[in-house]
């Protein structure tokens, strides 16, 4: 095994350098899963390209880490164009989107992540930009103000969002395609782990990498940062899961005994619950008798972040069929009371009337 010189390196080794580079797909034929957005994809893209023009504007939207970021890359390096990449949240004035705008090239690829955050004002600025591929600009002010019009090159904008409902319909309806990116099964979680497995020179067994998909949420980003914490108990042993005859401590194999061993260390549970989702469900359930409760009471429950448990929490648990958003509040299912070892009460909380199961 490489080790560094010293307490910490310089450099990072030769395998680690651009990791999280390394284990994005660099083409549609490398992504996995989302077969239907992948499908209409490779045809907008083909195309776009025998017509000799840049593919229309495209928005993707969906819980964070699903490949998002990883389209965008994509689509670029499939049109053979340029990335410009920027945030929402970063474009805070029209002067900085006219200034992004007016250096694009002919079949740029322009990507905007969280663009939900965009202002308003910088919104607008957008419009014509999308549309007519223009830039309406007012250069002074009061009497001697006048507006001054750039033609700008056919380029594309790649928007990426985690809360498409927050989009206002005028910038919406100007995406020429948007798909939403689904949680992933566990066997699509399985390929992406021995494909990063491969390029981070990991050895993982089939049923450990399993087991690490089956608790990754659906979330490729999650499985690769379970895989790179699972890797670390593997190099320097496992305590009791070393103890087992299948290999020798720190020999940097990943088997089910180790992979396991590491997902109890990390508080990752067998459906794949953290520690904030196991607190929020433990709330609802031992403090609001499984509910309705409102998000804002949760959330002080919990002491956690409102927009943190609807954007990240919340998803995952609602799909996964443990909690039920409901006019009136949050509800735990029948699902999260069997999860905790506890039998779900036969009245819902204050109304008297029984409980369907």
């Amino acid at each position: 095994m490489t080790t560094r010189e010293g307490p910490l390196a310089a450099e990072p080794l030769p395998g680690e350098r651009g990791l999280e580079e390394s284990l994005r797909p660099r083409s549609l034929a490398e992504f996995v899963g989302q077969s239907r957005l992948r499908e209409n994809l490779q045809v907008f893209l083909s195309a776009a390209r025998e017509r000799g023009e840049a593919v229309d504007h495209l928005l993707f939207y969906g819980p964070p880490g699903l490949g998002k970021t990883a389209l965008a890359h994509i689509v670029a390096r499939e049109m053979g164009a340029q990335l410009r990449a920027t945030s929402g949240p970063v474009l805070e004035r029209p002067g900085d989107v006219a200034a992004l705008l007016s250096n694009l090239e002919v079949g740029d690829v322009l990507f905007i992540d969280e663009i939900h955050r965009l202002h308003p004002v910088v919104e607008e600025i957008l419009y014509p930009a999308m549309e007519d591929f223009r830039l309406d600009l007012l250069i002074g002010q009061g009497p001697a103000a006048r507006s001054v019009r750039l033609e700008l090159p056919r380029f594309t904008l790649v928007g990426a969002t985690t809360r498409a409902g927050l989009l206002s319909s005028p910038l919406r309806d100007r995406f020429g395609y948007v798909a939403r990116l689904d949680y992933y099964p566990p066997d699509d979680l399985c390929e992406i782990l021995s494909r990063s497995a491969r390029l981070m020179g990991v050895d993982i067994e089939e049923v450990a990498a399993a087991e690490v998909a089956r608790r990754s949420r659906g979330t490729p980003r999650i499985a690769n940062r379970l895989l790179r914490r699972v890797r670390d108990f593997a190099e320097v042993g496992c305590g009791a899961a070393d103890s087992d005859e299948k290999g020798a401590p720190g020999n940097g194999v990943v088997d089910l005994a180790r992979a396991r061993y590491a997902l109890e260390r990390l508080e990752v549970d067998e459906a794949g619950f953290d520690s904030l989702d196991r607190a929020l469900l433990r709330a609802l359930l031992e403090k609001f008798e499984g509910g309705p409760v409102g998000i804002d009471t949760l959330a002080a429950a919990v002491g956690e972040d409102r927009g943190t448990l609807e954007d990240i929490v919340e998803p995952f648990l609602i799909q996964g069929g443990f909690l039920d958003r409901t006019p009136r509040g949050r509800m735990a299912t029948a699902a999260a009371w069997h999860h905790f070892g506890h039998p779900p009460p036969t009245h819902r909380r204050g109304t008297g009337q029984p409980r369907l199961l």
